[in-house]
């Protein structure tokens, strides 16, 4: 189905490309980071209800060390299933770690849930995972597309009185042409604020029919909690640098981001979220580390922030750009 996102004006990475597929009826979809020339990927997850499929290649040590593409999909853990789909895609045009005869793609993935928005039953699977191959280019659509179809934010008091999250998308330039990217997929438990300001621009509402926001963290300080399984979420970011990076140095910048997810969600890393970062280095520039991790966190936070800011209201949860 045609997406229904905004586009963003920077594009993606030479050697990147980005592709969604969303299902609006059954609210959930899936988004592919192809990178066929192969990557360094490092991975730092810090929530406690993560999903994931094939994060060992992302980690020192492991004998691979090269990714091709990273997928983010809803559906929890059935969502994993579609990585089958993009790894069909890639075998087909000759991409993969090679292994004596056979080419074999390594595709990391990580879920987020969105079972109780729209239909429980739909999933993505390896089609829809083609799809989203297909159509990846360099530029990036943002907000209720992808694997940010079926996201919400703001679930303290349930789906009721939640907000509806999405995908963005963030680019920073650097000294010697370096850049730093971040891709976010919005499903938090907490609040999306401003980091500048502290300002609520989505999340729990007074009341299902109110636009102003309740302030999750302000709750639960006076004794609200949330209670059982409850509403599943999470936060995932694909961070993508052309600056040259080893294993060890991507997993440092995948960390030092997870600090842009800490400004940008109010509370965030709860046992309810699965938040995870990836960092994709794609490049043969040269850039001091820490510089490159302070500028992953900014990114990560300004992509938090976009992809609340060009959601659109999907079954029946409302969107920030209603209340304006």
């Amino acid at each position: 189905m045609r997406q229904q996102g905004a586009k963003s004006r920077a594009g993606t990475l030479p050697g990147i490309r980005v592709g969604h597929a969303s299902d609006y009826r059954g609210l959930t979809g899936c988004t592919v980071v192809l990178c066929e020339r192969g990557g360094v990927c490092g991975v730092d997850v810090r929530g406690s209800a993560s999903g994931t499929r094939e994060l060992a290649p992302c980690l020192p040590g492991h004998l691979v060390d090269r990714i091709h593409a990273i997928l983010l999909t809803g559906g929890s853990a059935f969502g994993l299933d579609a990585a089958r789909g993009v790894m069909e895609y890639l075998e087909g045009r000759g991409v993969g770690f090679p292994a004596g005869r056979s080419r074999i793609p390594i595709v990391p993935a990580a879920v987020v849930f969105d079972l109780n928005l729209g239909r429980a039953s739909a999933r993505p699977d390896p089609a829809m995972a083609r799809r989203a191959c297909r159509d990846a280019g360099s530029s990036v659509a943002e907000g209720s597309v992808g694997a940010g179809t079926g996201a919400t934010v703001g679930k303290l008091f349930g789906l009721a009185r939640a907000t509806k999250g999405g995908l963005g998308f963030h680019s920073l330039e650097l000294p010697k042409g370096v850049r730093v990217q971040a891709l976010a997929v919005v499903n938090a438990f907490g609040d999306v604020i401003e980091p500048l300001t502290g300002e609520i621009l989505a999340g729990a509402r007074l009341s299902p029919k109110s636009p102003e926001f309740a302030d999750t963290q302000k709750h639960m300080f006076e004794g609200k909690v949330r209670k059982g399984f409850g509403t599943a979420n999470t936060t995932l970011v694909v961070v993508m640098t052309n600056a040259a990076l080893g294993k060890v140095q991507a997993k440092k910048v995948a960390e030092m981001a997870q600090d842009g997810i800490a400004r940008a969600i109010r509370p965030v890393h709860t046992k309810f979220d699965g938040d995870l970062v990836f960092a994709l280095s794609a490049g043969e520039r040269r850039a001091d580390l820490n510089t490159l991790g302070a500028a992953a966190a900014e990114a990560t936070a300004r992509a938090i922030v976009r992809g609340v800011e060009t959601a659109r209201g999907l079954g029946g949860v409302p969107a920030r750009r209603e209340f304006d």
